[in-house]
């Protein structure tokens, strides 16, 4: 529990450093002071500055994922309800993605950016992607969908999901994005033999 409360601690340290600081120009050194220890005790916790902004990532998207988790075993849900609230937890986590960035057009802010979304969409579809893969395979089981290969699935679609809705590397209009999700669902209608506009509602 002590070792914890150190841990979030040296958590809440960087979340404020980042505020108004981009991750390459904050130092451990920083973190540590922030944090109120020594810099030789911070390293006692984590062992780089990477591996605090992993688990700071982790913390802040812990919630929609741990929701997205629990769907894939209440199997007395239709899969295509889990599915469609399984999507809504990866646009949740995306949306505080994007309230925590600053907005800047700099070089440096877009290279920030860039890193940071890549840590974030690795976090992501690692922990949404066996939750997922869960919850196609029962589909396919009951015969609501008909696919051989469900993580390639799984992945695919969080990638889509996630590459678009955080709306970083590919900067779109809300319009743009609305039409590469729902395009989506059309190959997923196509792909898994379900009639057009049958999982519309996946993404509502």
């Amino acid at each position: 529990m002590k070792n914890q409360v150190k841990q979030e601690k040296i958590l809440d340290a960087l979340q404020e450093l980042l505020n108004d600081r981009d991750i390459q120009s904050v130092s451990v050194s920083e973190i540590a002071q922030k944090a109120g220890m020594g810099k030789g005790s911070l390293y006692y916790y984590f062992p780089s500055k990477d591996a605090i902004l992993d688990a700071l990532i982790e913390r802040n998207y812990k919630k929609p994922l741990e929701t997205a988790q629990t769907l894939a075993g209440q199997s007395e849900v239709s899969a295509f309800t889990r599915m469609a609230m399984l999507f809504q937890a990866c646009r949740i986590s995306s949306t505080e993605f994007r309230k925590q960035r600053i907005s800047s057009t700099s070089a440096d802010s877009l290279h920030e950016a860039a890193y940071i979304h890549q840590k974030y969409l690795a976090h992501l579809i690692a922990q949404l992607k066996p939750a997922l893969t869960e919850i196609i395979c029962q589909a396919i089981e009951k015969g609501e969908l008909h696919f051989e290969y469900p993580a390639v699935l799984a992945e695919i679609s969080l990638l889509v999901l996630s590459v678009k809705l955080d709306n970083t590397l590919v900067p779109s209009t809300p319009a743009e994005i609305e039409e590469t999700i729902r395009g989506l669902v059309c190959l997923l209608e196509r792909g898994t033999d379900n009639p057009p506009g049958s999982l519309n509602f996946l993404i509502a």
